[in-house]
Order: structure tokens, then sequence, then C-alpha cells
């Protein structure tokens, strides 16, 4: 069924070439979205941070053509190649969005697109990309129609769901909010609310270090990953306390309470990963490297009374979470005992970010 606010309104401008390009960053979810509906939609809400440098940048030449199929006209590059495996997922995604931006079918497109991160890696890496293409459709839409500020964000965080779920929490900076929940008024299965109102200045400025334990694709996708849940014996159990860990996470995020933080969030990245552990087929996404990690972090935590945590995604890179305050000490931390672990001693310093810019 087609939700009727999001199609798009009358043409009133002529475009025949125009190019845009935005930087989207991906987003970590404290409170883990997993499990989805067949329209893309969450089968149970999640709150994330939105990243900074951890991002994908994507531009799109639209160039105005006779086009008598239903077919959007498309050609990709990442990295600067033609790429053939990304095309099927595009595909996928524009034979569904069409329905709301039908002024697609008009126009080629030429999609050039980067990471400033290792793809499918345990980044979400799909989230940065589809809410960067995404942006570059409500430019052109923007162009061709008469849309406010708002409702360009909406609708991209709306189309972005479309191509990849958690994409549509990397349109907005700072503290994000997807799905439904009694706590939560403004909430949408359709797309993210960004939250601002309440939160302590403890998360202002929090801190996020991306540690490269595995640079290669992960084992499982997040699809396939979702899709287990339909079966997995604890699925139930699972959305239930997500409900529950959003209200207290919340109430986490108001207060400043940073222990209780650190202890909400590790138990979301670990009850991820056993949900995997226990789907069937069942997968084992850490490595042994991310094990010693966790352990490590744990260990500096209570012997240095330092608020600093771990999350995980679907794969085996850690985030380890902390205030900005505590800069020196845990990077010195990660130098000296974490490093290691990583492919090359590589890791990502990042920030919770104001969210995507055009370029």
């Amino acid at each position: 069924m087609l939700i009727q606010e999001f199609i798009s309104k009358e043409i009133s401008a002529e475009v025949n070439e125009v190019s845009f390009s935005w930087e989207s960053p991906s987003n970590i979810a404290l409170v883990k979205y997993w499990g989805k509906n067949l329209d893309q939609t969450p089968k149970n809400p999640s709150i994330s941070f939105t990243l900074s440098d951890c991002k994908t940048t994507t531009s799109v030449l639209f160039k105005k053509i006779k086009n008598t199929s239903k077919i959007i006209d498309f050609e990709l590059f990442f990295e600067g190649e033609r790429n053939i495996s990304f095309r099927t997922k595009i595909e996928k995604f524009f034979s569904t969005i069409v329905a709301y931006c039908p002024f697609l079918l008009n126009y080629h497109l030429t999609i050039s697109s980067s990471n400033s991160f290792p793809h499918s890696s345990g980044i979400a890496s799909s989230a940065s990309a589809m809410s960067a293409l995404s942006l570059c459709i409500m430019s052109l839409e923007k162009e061709l129609t008469l849309i406010d500020d708002e409702f360009f964000y909406k609708k991209a965080s709306f189309i972005s769901r479309i191509g990849s779920g958690s994409a549509c929490r990397s349109i907005y900076g700072g503290i994000n909010f997807w799905g439904t929940h009694s706590d939560f008024s403004f909430g949408s299965d359709l797309y993210s609310t960004q939250i601002s109102k309440s939160i302590s200045s403890k998360f202002h400025n929090y801190r996020d270090a991306i540690l490269i334990i595995d640079e290669g694709k992960k084992e499982v996708s997040s699809s396939v990953g979702h899709e287990l849940m339909n079966d997995n014996p604890f699925s139930q159990i699972r959305f239930k306390l997500a409900k529950n860990n959003i209200s207290k996470l919340m109430k986490i995020l108001e207060s400043g309470n940073l222990n209780e933080f650190c202890n909400l969030v590790e138990s979301e990245a670990l009850m991820l990963h056993s949900l995997m552990m226990s789907s069937t087929p069942s997968y084992v996404l850490m490595k042994p490297a991310t094990l010693s990690v966790i352990n490590l972090i744990r260990e500096f935590r209570k012997d240095s009374n330092i608020p600093v945590c771990f999350t995980l995604d679907a794969g085996a890179n850690v985030h380890i979470l902390f205030p900005e305050n505590f800069s020196q000490e845990v990077i010195n931390f990660i130098k000296k005992k974490l490093s290691v672990f990583c492919v090359k001693q590589k890791y990502i310093l990042d920030f919770i970010g104001t969210g995507p810019k055009q370029i």
C-alpha cells in the first residue's frame, strides 16, 4: 500500500541536467533494530548515535531522457570503478521508490560513490550509502517541486529506509529514534526522528573509536540476519526487551548516568550477537580478537573508573564509546592495549556528528 504523503507533488520546474553531491554518515545503534517486516519496517524500535567521519560521499548526475519503460535508467560507480555487485540492490531500491519519485523515470542517473571506511565489515555502510543516494534524489525533487526543508529530510529518511532500514537514522545528526513506542508519540516505523530535547549535556560530545578487527566481507549480510529473526525462538522476547530498553535508555540519556549507559549498551550489543548464534542457521560474527578487546575494555573501565563501553554492529569490529573529556586516557589505552588486535593497527576516531552535508 502506497503512503500518499510521500508521493511526489506536481512538477513545477524544468530541469534538463543537474548534479548533486552529499556526504552522509553511518550511525551506530545503541538499542539495536534486528528483525524486519516485508516493507522494510522494523520489528522493534531503535535509538542510534549518528557518526561524523565514517561516511559515504555520493554524487548523482541527472540527465533528461525519453524513457518509455517503467524502469529507472542508471549506471553505478563505486570507488571510481563501474560496480556490478551493488547494482541488484540499487535496482530493487529504485523499483520500490519509483512510485514515490516517478520523476526519476525521466532521467538517466550516473551514480558515483565512495566510503571513508571498509565496506561490509561491521560499520553500517548501507546506512550511509543509501541515505546519501536518497538525499541526492530528494535534491532533484526539491528542484522540480515545491517542498520545504522539513519534508525534504522526512521523505529522505522515508526512502532511505526502503533501501536499508538503518539508513533512515543517518538523515539527521545527533541521537535518532526509529520505530513506534508508547513513550514516543512522534515515532514512526516509516522514518526516523531526531531526539534533542531533554538529552543530558554529557552526551553532547560523545566519541566513537572503531577498531578495525576484520576488513573482510561479513559472513552473513544484515538482510539475511534480519530474516533469521522470523524463526528465531527468542524473537518475541527480544522485541519486548528492546522496547523496555528504549524506555530505560531514554531515562539514561536524560539523567546522564554514564555507568547505566555502559551496562545497557553493552547488553544490547551482546544480545544482537547471541540472536545470530541462536538462529538457524547460526552464525558467530565475532572474532577471537573481538572477545579479547571486550574483556580489556571492561577491565580498563573497572580499573580506571572511566565510563568507556563497547558496542557492536553485525560484524567483528568494535565501537568504543566514551565522553570527549576522557579522550586522552581512552586513546592512550587504545594505542597501548587494543590497536594490536586491529588489522595493521587500524582504528578510526569518530564522534557524534551533525548529520549529512551537501557538497
